[in-house]
């Protein structure tokens, strides 16, 4: 069984050859193991440091296209190299790789498809309380989408079985750790969870420059999510509460009506629960054009699954 670690960076020189001198050599089950580094448009020397350490393998941006297209462009050369597990870790350390037998036990064991790492957050020193807060109703959202029941659903540090990757297809840039739960969610793909303590904070995020934009990102995938795979909950949720909104002020127009004997004046209530019905309406006619594209997609990812079946057979 062939494992491949790959490994997405930006400007990495410093930490990478913690990450990389900490991989297990041999792991259980594992007959080869490769190292992949996926260079995100580094301006250090990343990829030298890399390739001093040993590493033969590499996808090269050669500008920042973000982390969600460097999993992506990793994972098809991992399948292209004929990867039967993908481990997905950070450059900058803040994964213990020597857990990355636990991450693939599950695979291996044919009881998992997807592995996702418990960073245990109300555990980490350096997170605030208004971020370990925002950690747990964030993975309480996703696991409520994809239906799991995962503790830490934002954790990178995964493990993916060759199936779930031929049948995943990751389309946000920013991050790929939220949108492949609610696929593989969606799909049915087993998913299960390991719990692992990280390393001390070496330096800040570079994936985003404040815990808002990370809210602000996160927040539109999710709901992008549920457009794709399960547009009623969005649009008949916002319909349902536009009707039920449009209601009052037809209310308070019948009743001032009956009150005052006549429909001068309250004209402005008539109008305004118009508006909110034809709000209903639209989100209703928005239901049905996601469903029928949400159709379309899935027919369209069955062809893919097929295409990538046969281009890494």
């Amino acid at each position: 069984m062939k494992l491949v670690v790959q490994i997405p960076c930006l400007n990495e020189e410093a930490t990478l050859p913690l990450v990389i001198k900490s991989i297990p050599k041999k792991i259980k089950g594992i007959d080869e193991l490769i190292i992949l580094v996926i260079d995100d448009g580094s301006s250090d020397r990343t990829v030298e440091v890399a390739k001093s350490l040993g590493v033969k393998h590499f996808v090269i941006h050669n500008r920042n296209e973000g982390l969600g297209r460097s999993f992506h462009d990793g994972v098809i050369r991992a399948l292209e190299l004929g990867a039967d597990i993908v481990v997905n870790t950070d450059g900058d350390n803040q994964y213990p790789q020597d857990r990355i037998g636990d991450l693939v036990a599950p695979v291996i064991a044919g009881q998992a498809d997807i592995v996702v790492s418990d960073r245990q957050t109300k555990n980490i020193n350096h997170f605030s309380a208004f971020k370990k807060l925002l950690q747990r109703l964030g993975s309480a959202v996703v696991n409520e989408a994809a239906g799991t029941n995962l503790p830490d659903a934002a954790s990178g540090f995964r493990a993916y079985s060759r199936e779930s990757l031929i049948r995943l297809n990751t389309v946000t840039r920013f991050s790929y750790c939220t949108e492949t739960i609610i696929q593989a969610g969606y799909k049915g793909l087993a998913i299960t969870s390991v719990p692992i303590t990280t390393n001390p904070k070496l330096r800040e995020s570079r994936l985003f420059k404040s815990t808002w934009e990370h809210v602000r990102k996160s927040a539109f995938t999710i709901i992008r999510a549920y457009i794709m795979y399960k547009p009623y909950i969005i649009f008949g949720w916002l319909g349902g509460a536009f009707f039920v909104l449009g209601l009052v002020p037809f209310a308070r127009f019948a009743i001032l009506s009956l009150e005052t004997g006549t429909t001068r004046g309250h004209l402005q209530s008539l109008l305004f629960g118009s508006l909110l019905m034809i709000a209903a309406l639209l989100c209703l006619a928005l239901n049905v054009i996601a469903d029928l594209i949400r159709i379309n997609r899935i027919l369209i990812e069955e062809n893919l699954e097929q295409t990538k079946r046969l281009r890494f057979s």
